[in-house]
């Protein structure tokens, strides 16, 4: 009897001891699967937030490619009457051909589709992100010489000579010195009338290389911008037509920054085609400080169509 109770007794510390080490076991075991459940929590977490990243990331694209479409147009033809305005400006040495060919295409001579341009009777203009730069330089020509009050009275001359500003200095593309062809021809004619409607729509359009309406056409783009309104007042389109146009010529100048307004109205879910023209056009989008605003909010966007900015030289 007494090796019976011996033996049981044995028995039980084994038991004993094997239930210890099946509780410690299983501790061990709750514990590791804790962990690897955390581990597996933990990268389906990782992978959800870089899926989320890439399906961010395509939308942004797709976003940005429905905005591009939207701002820049494959090309526009405005019924302006050019006439004989180019072949006139050469034949007074406010142009020369050659230098504005090797300045546009790095040729000696134009190709046909813009050397149509000095001939007789052209009755329209056609605008495409190809040429944008020969409308630049052909514009500031053209606002450059014409003769105008804004050139002769208006901010240009308040600190005297004119003849320092990039508009002026910057002009290497004609026969003549720039300041011996400032504001000298009559190439368009305006009203008293017309003259104060050129007046109040230059007032109203800005650029983004500087912080001056084009009433202060100090750089190349805003003597471009001040001939293309002097021509279309005095044709007698609409303010409203006149501010649609001159927003084309922008957009195809500074390409980026109607893009990334674009982009900035579409985060607030707004519609860039819907805003107009003259509150695109006016200091609180399109001047350089406006745009910088806007600019520092977004960030850097890009924008596969982008080729390149506008610059103040010809």
């Amino acid at each position: 009897m007494k090796k019976l109770r011996k033996r049981f007794k044995k028995y039980k510390i084994k038991i004993s001891s094997l239930n210890f080490v099946l509780v410690v076991l299983l501790v061990i075991a709750v514990f590791l699967s804790g962990m690897l459940a955390t581990k597996v929590l933990d990268l389906k977490r990782k992978q959800d937030i870089k899926n989320q990243q890439i399906y961010s990331q395509k939308q942004q694209e797709i976003t940005i490619q429905k905005l591009q479409d939207k701002v820049i147009k494959e090309k526009y033809v405005f019924k302006i009457k050019w006439g004989d305005l180019g072949k006139k400006m050469v034949e007074d040495g406010v142009l020369d051909k050659t230098k504005l060919a090797k300045a546009v295409t790095g040729k000696d001579e134009l190709p046909k589709d813009l050397d149509k341009y000095f001939s007789n009777g052209q009755n329209k203009i056609e605008l495409t992100q190809a040429n944008s730069q020969f409308w630049v330089d052909i514009l500031w020509g053209l606002g450059l010489a014409n003769k105008n009050e804004i050139l002769e009275k208006g901010e240009m001359v308040r600190g005297g000579s004119a003849a320092n500003f990039a508009s002026t200095g910057g002009w290497t593309i004609g026969a003549k010195q720039p300041m011996d062809i400032y504001s000298k021809y009559k190439y368009i004619t305006l009203s008293e009338k017309q003259q104060k409607i050129v007046e109040e729509i230059a007032g109203n359009i800005y650029r983004p290389c500087c912080g001056n309406s084009t009433a202060f056409p100090d750089c190349n783009h805003g003597m471009a911008m001040l001939g293309l309104i002097e021509l279309m007042v005095s044709q007698n389109f609409s303010k409203e037509e006149i501010y649609k146009t001159a927003l084309a010529f922008n957009v195809y100048w500074f390409p980026q920054t109607y893009l990334d307004i674009a982009f900035h109205f579409d985060k607030a879910g707004q519609d860039y085609s819907k805003k107009s023209p003259k509150e695109l056009l006016s200091k609180t989008f399109s001047s350089a400080m406006g745009y910088q605003t806007i600019r520092e909010k977004l960030g850097d966007i890009k924008w596969p169509a982008l080729q390149g900015g506008g610059s103040c030289g010809a």
